[in-house]
């Protein structure tokens, strides 16, 4: 027992101190008053977006960057996203379409997309967005400025999360929780080695020169997690990689349900983890069993310590990715009921081979 409490404080503490150091440096894109007009290639990858793709096309037509050009590849979309795309781009002339076909063999279909996307643009950078984003006056030329300033390979953002229904808001602000409590993202960019890696598929931006002499969507054409792959091979590479929380400059609502966000999560899950079950389950069990141990001996100091250490990592988590700190706090026991959902869910598709997204087996 003695030591169960021991190393789950441990791991507490450590996390707290992750939480602490992201909070006070504050890893976030900055807003920038210099004008940029390197021609940025706006890339979107889509199938069966009909819900979402209007909302990103108008609010990237609205946004204050001037120098862009927009190119959508429809992924064999069995709704109307290529209709709605098309009808956008034949009243925006720096808008454009593209029809795709059957996915080939040893690609992910996301990461075909981006590649047959890239083969397409002709950018000084390569801007990639997720369909359901949305984005905000100063984003791209923010980028832009960190881009050159940083001589970046890659730059990537957490985007603001949307958050509507009690679903999202009992599954969605994990992916934040766990982003800021585990990982000090200052150190992706300082740290040279590529073992300190991550990134968000749903904004990366590349120096398209660095990205035509690597492919790097082809290079991890079979990765489900392909952003923090890439991100990987960026930084082996040798070129610099950062990643920052988007500073409401760019936001996703990334599911519309409980179903949608436990089967999005439990997708990518063990992923996260290298397809170790070990390293997936020994996570859940000091985040959620240590703790319950600790409750178990009716300690109140102890309790008071934990609960203490817990709350205050939620607050600075929740005010870092622009999240309301008190319901994430009052949410935080079904949060992690639902973490251990995704995890089981994880494995279970993984070890019996029915991981599927948008109707295509991973």
């Amino acid at each position: 027992m003695i030591v169960a409490i021991s190393i789950t404080l441990f791991f507490i503490i450590l996390r707290f101190s992750v939480t602490v150091f992201n909070f006070v440096s504050n890893p976030k894109l900055t807003r920038v008053s210099r004008v940029y007009d390197e021609l940025v290639s706006i890339l979107i990858p889509a199938r069966d977006e009909e819900e979402n793709i209007l909302t990103l096309l108008t609010s990237i037509h609205q946004q204050d960057y001037k120098n862009y050009e927009v190119i959508i590849y429809d992924d064999d979309s069995s709704d109307g996203t290529y209709a709605i795309c098309s009808a956008f781009a034949n009243s925006h002339p720096r808008f454009s379409v593209i029809k795709g076909g059957m996915l080939p063999r040893g690609w992910l279909g996301k990461t075909h997309a981006c590649h047959q996307l890239s083969l397409k643009a002709t950018g000084r950078y390569l801007l990639f967005l997720d369909a359901d984003d949305r984005i905000s006056n100063g984003l791209i030329n923010s980028a832009v400025h960190r881009m050159q300033l940083h001589k970046l390979g890659l730059l990537s953002l957490f985007t603001n999360q949307e958050m509507k229904t009690i679903g999202e808001k009992t599954t969605v602000p994990i992916l934040h929780y766990m982003l800021l409590n585990l990982l000090p993202l200052r150190l992706i960019y300082l740290a040279k080695t590529a073992i300190v890696s991550t990134a968000c598929g749903q904004f990366m931006l590349f120096d398209s020169a660095i990205y035509r002499q690597n492919q790097w969507h082809s290079e991890a054409k079979d990765k489900v997690v392909e952003d923090a792959e890439i991100m990987k091979l960026v930084k082996s590479a040798g070129h610099n990689g950062e990643v920052l929380l988007a500073n409401g400059m760019i936001s996703c609502r990334m599911y519309k349900s409980y179903r949608e966000a436990i089967n999005g999560f439990s997708k990518n899950a063990l992923a996260l983890f290298n397809y170790s079950i070990t390293g997936l389950l020994l996570n859940i069990l000091l985040s959620i069993g240590g703790p319950m141990v600790i409750l178990m001996t009716l300690n109140f100091q102890l309790i008071f310590f934990m609960v203490g250490l817990i709350v205050l990592t939620r607050v600075m988590t929740s005010l870092s990715a622009g999240q309301n700190a008190l319901q994430n706090i009052l949410l935080h026991p079904v949060q992690m009921t639902n973490l251990v959902i995704i995890a089981f869910l994880s494995i279970q598709k993984y070890l019996t081979k029915t991981n599927t997204w948008k109707g295509r087996r991973i």
